[in-house]
């Protein structure tokens, strides 16, 4: 009798299980997803986390800068007239001519954000580039370690990929005549000194200290936000590194 019952209630509560609605089941196996794997994680799983972090931060660290506005419409890596040249929009605006300073800075982000889509490969192969010891340095350093690992590991590759892309770009979005039109209009003017300035040079530069600060938001996120940890490796990685860290 007993046996009977206790099929009876195994076969209701399998019946209730799946007369549950698909969006319920889901919940509960996001919640299931969530839950960290215990103990401290193995050398090999803190190589694999901050590898799968670092993918997930760059990949939409360049996505973000390289998409329309990515750059003129975020003021913390908008680019503006070079610091020697700003007497020169000042000058400009001065007389009328502000569309043409307008037009100047436009373009010139433009082809920072052309050139952005090229920061991708370069990333993702310096993580795969990475060493146990490299991540684990990361993992328990800085807030901004990774930041700092792919300047420097990247920024002589990025400024050899941006170069070429932007001065393509500024002749492409206009930047090239516009700066141009901007330093003869300046130049014309009495009294005042020639500025010469390798724009080229200048916005790649730019554009790779946007990138980095983009990374390090996105690198800053992961750290800080328990929300941003998608996977359970990055839960069990960086939970451990919290716990360290108190």
């Amino acid at each position: 009798m007993i046996k009977k019952l206790g099929l009876f209630f195994t076969a209701g509560a399998l019946l209730c299980l799946s007369s549950c609605d698909v969006q319920s089941q889901s919940k509960i196996g996001n919640i299931l997803k969530q839950i960290p794997t215990s103990g401290n994680p193995t050398t090999l799983e803190i190589g694999q986390g901050i590898k799968q972090a670092l993918e997930i931060g760059t990949s939409e660290g360049a996505d973000k800068l390289s998409a329309k506005d990515g750059f003129f419409g975020n003021l913390a890596v908008k680019i503006l007239f070079p610091p020697e040249a700003q007497k020169v929009e000042k000058t400009l605006r001065s007389v009328g001519l502000n569309a043409l300073a307008d037009n100047v800075i436009l373009s010139i982000n433009r082809a920072a954000e052309d050139a952005a889509k090229e920061a991708k490969p370069i990333f993702l192969s310096a993580i795969k580039q990475m060493t146990i010891a490299d991540a684990t340095n990361i993992l328990l350093g800085d807030k901004d370690a990774a930041t700092q690992y792919f300047k420097r590991v990247t920024t002589a590759q990025l400024m050899e990929k941006f170069k070429p892309v932007i001065t393509n770009s500024l002749g492409k979005v206009g930047a090239t005549k516009y700066w141009g039109d901007a330093a003869t209009a300046y130049n014309k003017l009495p009294l005042v000194k020639p500025v010469n300035t390798d724009l080229s040079s200048y916005v790649a530069q730019k554009a790779i200290d946007g990138m980095f600060i983009q990374v390090a938001q996105e690198e800053l996120k992961i750290r800080d936000n328990i929300n941003a940890r998608s996977t359970t490796l990055l839960q069990k990685v960086f939970g451990y590194a919290d716990n360290k860290k108190k």
